[in-house]
């Protein structure tokens, strides 16, 4: 099942400090009209956007005011404003046109984000899956509504093979940009290392197998469609499943990204830099590209105390929640001359 967003939803949560940002967005339009050849898209796994109400047959439990986690509204709104303020700073011209999210909860959260948070004034809207997933984890694609015009979106159900829990599904939407041309697009949730690398590679395969049966099905119609492949494949740009998908003509533009302050990848674990979060283009979107990057200003970088340097700034540690916290990843950006 296929959820997209509403559009009348009244603001509850308000402030003045990102003034700037709220006149930034009030212009967003008259920008996109003066630069109706670029486009932006982020993909971003933003740590687990959950509402602090229990969805029924989800283990959810965790992020419940009185659970140990102690998700309030008062976190749960602050969250949305750091993502929200995050994802405004991807562009420096406007507004990013499309924003790939990861690890978001339902249809509530996706609303608050975009109709009530620092979004709010930006115009966009939102298709998200309905995953089997334990968690009630899935995934979402935020466009705006003056550089995409959406034709139609739904889930892709992964099977499950042996001892293989289910998972996200992964999204497609298509839609017609400014400039006339047809874009399809994939967010991808793959499924976690639990349980070590080797033993969960299959499930990561198996993932990609039904992306890649969803790409030919497209190309088996247009050989030359314009596609773009994005998400948290929990996997580096050198694994099998990343391997199988290039392997049908699509290329990874971000596996050489990099940003600032010494960030070599979206995400760190124990010191170590690497990428889990990737972009994927076909050939006819290639020669497209402008430039990629990883989104690293120093208000999402926290230092590492205990290996030096910096690390995303998340939301939680451990345990332990961090006020001024965004996510455990950083954005992946990139830039179009379309």
């Amino acid at each position: 099942m296929m959820i997209t967003g509403r559009n009348s939803m009244s603001s509850v949560y308000s402030g003045r400090a990102w003034f700037l940002l709220v006149i930034m967005v009030l212009s967003s339009a008259f920008v996109h009209q003066a630069a109706a050849q670029r486009l932006t898209f982020v993909e971003y796994n933003v740590e687990n956007i959950f509402d602090t109400r229990h969805d029924e047959g989800k283990q959810d439990d965790e992020f419940l005011p009185e659970a140990t986690r102690q998700w309030t509204e008062k976190r749960y709104w602050k969250k949305l404003d750091r993502i929200g303020k995050s994802i405004l700073s991807t562009s420096d011209e406007g507004i990013p046109d499309l924003i790939a999210l990861c690890e978001v909860e339902n249809d509530q959260t996706l609303t608050d984000l975009t109709k009530r948070s620092l979004l709010r004034n930006a115009g966009y809207e939102y298709v998200m899956t309905n995953s089997p997933d334990a968690r009630g984890v899935d995934v979402a694609l935020i466009y705006s509504t003056f550089s995409f015009g959406l034709i139609r979106s739904y889930g892709l159900r992964i099977e499950t093979i042996e001892g293989m829990r289910p998972t996200r599904d992964i999204l497609y939407a298509c839609g017609e940009l400014q400039s006339g041309d047809t874009l399809h697009v994939f967010v991808v949730h793959a499924p976690s290392r639990h349980g070590g690398e080797k033993a969960s590679r299959p499930f990561r395969l198996q993932a990609a197998d039904r992306l890649l049966q969803a790409v030919d099905s497209i190309r088996a119609i247009t050989p030359d469609a314009r596609i773009l492949v994005s998400g948290d494949f929990n996997d580096y740009h050198d694994s099998p499943a990343l391997v199988r998908i290039g392997q049908h003509n699509l290329r990874n533009i971000s596996k050489e990204a990099r940003g600032s302050y010494g960030v070599k990848g979206t995400y760190r674990y124990k010191g170590e830099w690497n990428s889990l979060d990737h972009i994927l283009v076909s050939p006819s979107i290639y020669n497209k590209v402008d430039t990629v990057f990883i989104h690293s200003p120093k208000f999402l970088l926290e230092k590492d105390k205990f290996y030096g340097g910096y690390m995303p700034f998340r939301t939680y540690k451990g345990m332990k929640y961090q006020r001024k916290g965004f996510s455990d990843h950083l954005p992946l950006v990139a830039r179009f001359r379309m």
